[in-house]
């Protein structure tokens, strides 16, 4: 399929590559469709990329790249709505916002997204009591970076 993209311009995506939210991502309710964007350039950031409306797409990065403690608890009904099989399929991403002065770059890691490789679906969790907040400035946690060039998959820890 051909997604138009106004960050990206048109896009070939295949169709087993459309990512739908079960739970869609949080004051974008009706958008469910998107597909993830590797663009050399900005690895490791990603684009979240909303197949119905050109002019949505999110970054996202893996949070453990910056954060590399960065852990999430999440209860069983969360699981069993991604249909999860394995839990080495789940792949975490957060929301990055880039302000006009980049080194205020932050990351919500309150709001992780959960996607199931095996079958694209994806929610957004909202995590309470966890001490994270939806601005984590990613300057703050530069000495604190991984040296390994591939982030490490995130541990899901059932309730």
């Amino acid at each position: 399929m051909i997604i138009s993209s106004l960050r990206l311009g048109q896009l070939e995506v295949p169709d087993d590559k459309v990512i739908f939210t079960e739970k869609p991502i949080l004051g974008f309710e009706h958008l469910r469709r998107y597909c993830l964007v590797d663009v050399e350039e900005l690895r490791p950031f990603l684009w979240l990329q909303s197949v119905d409306d050109p002019a949505i797409a999110f970054l996202m990065v893996n949070p453990r790249v910056f954060f590399p403690d960065y852990r999430i608890e999440v209860n069983s009904n969360e699981i069993a709505e991604l249909q999860v099989n394995r839990v080495e399929a789940v792949e975490t991403y957060v929301i990055v916002t880039v302000p006009e002065r980049p080194d205020e770059m932050s990351v919500n890691l309150q709001g992780p997204l959960l996607i199931n490789t095996e079958n694209n679906k994806a929610k957004q969790l909202i995590l309470v009591n966890s001490g994270y907040q939806i601005a984590h400035r990613i300057m703050d946690s530069l000495p604190q970076k991984q040296t390994e060039s591939s982030p490490q998959k995130e541990e899901l820890v059932g309730v």
